[in-house]
């Protein structure tokens, strides 16, 4: 292992993809997400497979209830991506407790039990999510089941994102900001899953039945066209229905960190959950995740040897 990977390893205690641990273990600060770094232009992150509930989460769920939020087995799915030279980074607290793919604005102040003094969004198409519940803490969970029966102290939110947004948020940048430095460009795909079919609280959408994919790069703000259309042309190709930009353009992560006019691309990719898992018991189906593993390593592959400039 070389010096900066025994280093990275050494700083943030980190584990290897997909070993997120069991489902409600205590989460040590030094332990909420990996940073693997790669050697090739491209990024890969997965913020909401973690599956580690932290002991201060203080929710009325029940767990069960809790990880229906989450974006299960994503981390093992692309598991073989750092052996490849990919860049990987991987949330191991759970969306559902902070989501990382949202901007600290996007904050629902009703939550809280004293005063927000940072700036908070004011943009509709933000304010849409909050609505929903769905901000930077949930409010709702996609079956509109409210998360507390408390208010969360201020102090106790700051926290949140001090011990997992911003390390992970730096985490990603670093990481497209490396690729960049060694090719000249970045390919950054921001890993998710979806319910086969929208829940009351999950999006715009409600009963919306999901393609196999739906790829988003926010109506071409993030990455180029030739680049999302590669992806979705990929998949077609290899039998799967494929969206783009419709019901999930892509959120903050991809905002974040892309411009594509300085070769800095990202996507946003949601695969629908039906073809990997069973969604009631969180068990996978052998058969679907081989065919989806080997799907998506051809499309890493592929990608591997794109040069988008």
């Amino acid at each position: 292992m070389h010096a900066a990977l025994k280093l990275i390893n050494r700083r943030f205690q980190q584990a290897q993809p997909g070993a997120t641990g069991s489902p409600g273990t205590p989460l040590a600060p030094a332990a909420t997400f990996t940073y693997l770094p790669g050697t090739t232009a491209l990024v890969l992150d997965s913020p909401h497979s973690g599956t580690r509930y932290p002991d201060d989460f203080g929710s009325a769920c029940d767990l069960p209830t809790l990880r229906r939020a989450e974006d299960t087995h994503v981390e093992k799915i692309y598991d073989f991506a750092p052996a490849l030279g990919v860049a990987w980074v991987e949330a191991h607290f759970p969306r559902i407790y902070l989501d990382a793919n949202r901007d600290t604005t996007e904050l629902d102040t009703t939550l809280l039990d004293g005063e927000w003094t940072e700036p908070i969004s004011t943009d509709p198409r933000v304010l849409s999510k909050v609505r929903l519940g769905k901000g930077l803490i949930w409010k709702f969970t996609d079956e509109g089941e409210p998360i507390y029966n408390r208010l969360l102290g201020v102090d106790e939110v700051r926290a949140r994102i001090d011990r997992c947004w911003r390390p992970y948020h730096g985490a990603v940048q670093q990481a497209i900001e490396a690729a960049h430095a060694r090719h000249g460009y970045s390919i950054h795909i921001n890993c998710h899953s979806m319910p086969a079919v929208a829940a009351s609280h999950a999006t715009d959408f409600p009963g919306l039945v999901h393609a196999d994919f739906v790829v988003g790069d926010r109506d071409g703000s993030t990455a180029s066209p030739a680049l999302s259309a590669l992806v979705c042309e990929h998949l077609r190709e290899r039998g799967y229905s494929v969206e783009h930009n419709h019901p999930y353009k892509g959120v903050e992560l991809v905002r974040r960190y892309s411009n594509p006019a300085g070769q800095r691309h990202s996507i946003q990719l949601e695969i629908n959950r039906r073809l990997y898992m069973d969604e009631t018991t969180l068990a996978q189906h052998p058969e679907g995740m081989a065919r989806l593993r080997a799907d998506l390593r051809a499309l890493v592959d592929r990608l591997l040897t794109t040069d988008p400039r």
